[in-house]
């Protein structure tokens, strides 16, 4: 790794890549320029097929943005037409219907558009990961999100399952169009599993036409120094013990024994632009011994992780 690293700094290997891409992006345009119609031609031959009827596949959409913005705004709009006495968030023990939680917001349904919900991820967010996160949060209010698109709420993930399966009607109904669709296990505790496959089969939230894989942010120094972890090795624990268990005794999880028919795989996400420390190799503590405050390099993270999926894939086959 740190071969690697000063790789990656090294002046006269920096000029080379550069001068290496220029090079290849001035021999594609070439290739544009010489064979732009031939293939044009080539592929007007081909019967029956054009870009609307070849299949396509969306590979990284968070499902909690698997909508677009005026999707969510119709949502929200006729849920508060139809469900304004429901009971949907607890706020300092006292129930709140999604009426009350409007009224304190000041907002009715004739004041949401496309603009004040603002989820739109624009040029503003490169970069910014930040300013990212905060377009998850409907007109900027963290209630809004945890009520329609959070799948452990006092709803149960009602409303984000009907928002899916929407989306998911979409996609069978174009016929051609698929999606891998991002869930979050964030490790913090053993029950995680349970309750998202809870929710994902109660719901049925599921679809020919879509994938889910689960992604685990890299959060492990927030959840250490909330003292919600003892060290790295809970943490690895909590996102896949569960997983063995429901593969070796299905009846004890029989709702994730389910969900897991229907996940492709992991993915690890955090905010890529944050430094961090590089050094992983035979002097690092194993993740039993993890107990420090400080975030595990992003090798550390994928190393384990690969571990663990591999175990896991030899003992599902």
């Amino acid at each position: 790794m740190n071969f690697l690293m000063a790789l990656i700094i090294n002046g006269p290997i920096k000029s080379f890549c550069y001068r290496r891409l220029q090079y290849l992006s001035s021999k594609f345009q070439m290739h544009v320029l010489l064979n732009e119609m031939k293939e044009l031609a080539a592929q007007k031959k081909v019967p029956h097929r054009d870009f609307y009827n070849i299949r396509k596949v969306d590979t990284h959409i968070h499902a909690s943005s698997c909508m677009n913005q005026k999707h969510l705004l119709r949502f929200i709009k006729r849920a508060m037409k139809k469900h304004l006495d429901e009971i949907v968030h607890v706020e300092k023990g006292k129930e709140q219907t999604l009426k009350e939680v409007f009224e304190t917001m000041n907002l009715t349904a004739y004041d949401l558009s496309v603009d004040t919900l603002d989820v739109h991820a624009d040029r503003n967010t490169f970069h910014r990961f930040d300013k990212f996160n905060a377009k998850y949060n409907p007109i900027g209010e963290s209630i809004l999100r945890e009520i329609f698109i959070k799948t452990d709420n006092r709803i149960s993930g009602k409303y984000f399952a009907h928002i899916i399966k929407e989306v998911m009607s979409d996609l069978e109904e174009s016929k051609y169009q698929n999606a891998e669709l991002r869930l979050s296990i964030y490790g913090r505790s053993r029950d995680e599993w349970d309750k998202l496959a809870r929710w994902a089969v109660n719901h049925r939230v599921h679809s020919n036409n879509v994938r889910w894989l689960v992604q685990v942010p890299r959060l492990f120094d927030v959840y250490r120094t909330k003292k919600q972890l003892a060290n790295f090795q809970e943490m690895l624990e909590n996102i896949f013990l569960p997983l063995y268990e429901a593969t070796i005794h299905p009846a004890q999880h029989p709702e994730l024994h389910l969900f897991l028919e229907h996940v492709d795989g992991f993915d690890s996400v955090d905010d890529e632009s944050k430094p961090e420390h590089h050094i992983f190799n035979l002097d690092s503590p194993l993740p039993g011994n993890w107990v420090e405050e400080d975030n595990p390099p992003y090798s550390y993270y994928l190393y384990y992780m690969y571990a663990n999926m591999t175990v896991l894939n030899h003992l599902r086959r």
